[in-house]
């Protein structure tokens, strides 16, 4: 179903007496709708995910080439493909470079393309237009943030560039949640506090885990599940190891256009869990609000408007 600015613009073509073609999924979205297959062991996902970060160029490798990029054997390229529902590597081939070429093909002429800034505001967009796709069924982030609200305490862990997340939730979060933990610091720092908040009655834990994936990240995650915490995850990843350890997660595009990386989507994504937070428990919400505000006005938290 076209979104209300594609509608839009097909009916300003209409009556303009031409067509106004809908907009295709992008890349990321058709490839990972391509290998969203529960079955593909580790090897083969790792393939999934070298094809998904360098479409452009891996959709025109040869499978010894692609077997070397990923370091996996030839065979194992070839149990892929038909693990994904293709008949062998040329064909899997064939609709990846489709999909690259899609990328290139129907752009703007020289005159109108935008400049490396604006890349990466499109990028984003696109990356918010995949989001709200996603959310077309708001049934499983209803769920989690049900069970966010519940955890008592609620631990909210980001390590190194997901710091600043994890910050942001958790600051909003302690406006709604009695006991929010928030864990920036990786290695033995992060296990105490994990620990602790599980002997304290903690049952999740909400992770986030953006560009560059840190290994202490996946340790801390471990750790969780080992005792006995469950994890919701929110990350850019469709498959990897982190995304095995989580019992649930968000994945979301990040914009890679710039020379660091912008979060739009994973930001709408945390007040998304918050939104659902403050609706799994609407009296205790209101309630905190409130006294909050009262706080925030006597000791003059704010500027006026």
């Amino acid at each position: 179903m076209p979104s209300p600015q594609q509608a839009r613009a097909q009916a300003s073509a209409i009556t303009s007496g031409r067509t106004a073609p809908v907009a295709e999924p992008s890349p990321t979205s058709q490839l990972r709708a391509l290998f969203d297959r529960p079955r593909l062991s580790p090897g083969q996902r790792r393939i999934a995910q070298y094809l998904i970060e360098h479409i452009t160029e891996a959709a025109f490798l040869s499978i010894t080439d692609l077997a070397d990029r990923v370091g996996v054997s030839q065979p194992s390229v070839t149990r892929f493909a038909s693990a994904v529902g293709f008949s062998g590597y040329p064909a899997l081939r064939e609709r990846l470079q489709a999909i690259a070429l899609g990328t290139f093909a129907g752009g703007p002429g020289e005159e109108n393309r935008a400049n490396e800034l604006q890349a990466a505001v499109d990028a984003e967009i696109d990356n918010l237009e995949n989001l709200r796709r996603d959310l077309a069924d708001p049934d499983r982030v209803i769920d989690v943030g049900r069970k966010l609200s519940g955890s008592m305490p609620l631990t909210v862990l980001g390590l190194r560039i997901s710091v600043s997340l994890a910050e942001y939730f958790a600051y909003a979060a302690r406006r709604i949640h009695p006991d929010v933990r928030l864990v920036t610091r990786g290695g033995t720092v992060a296990y105490d506090a994990l620990l602790q908040s599980r002997e304290a009655g903690g049952t999740w834990v909400l992770a986030f885990s953006l560009p560059r994936h840190a290994h202490e990240t996946l340790g801390a995650v471990r750790v969780a599940r080992r005792a006995g915490l469950k994890v919701a995850l929110v990350t850019d990843l469709a498959l990897g190891p982190l995304v095995d350890e989580a019992d649930v997660t968000f994945a979301t595009g990040t914009g890679s256009r710039l020379v660091f990386d912008s979060y739009a989507a994973p930001g709408v994504m945390c007040a998304a869990l918050l939104q659902a937070m403050t609706d799994a428990d609407p009296e205790r919400t209101q309630a905190r609000l409130e006294e909050y505000e009262q706080v925030a006005d006597e000791h003059q938290f704010f500027l006026k408007d």
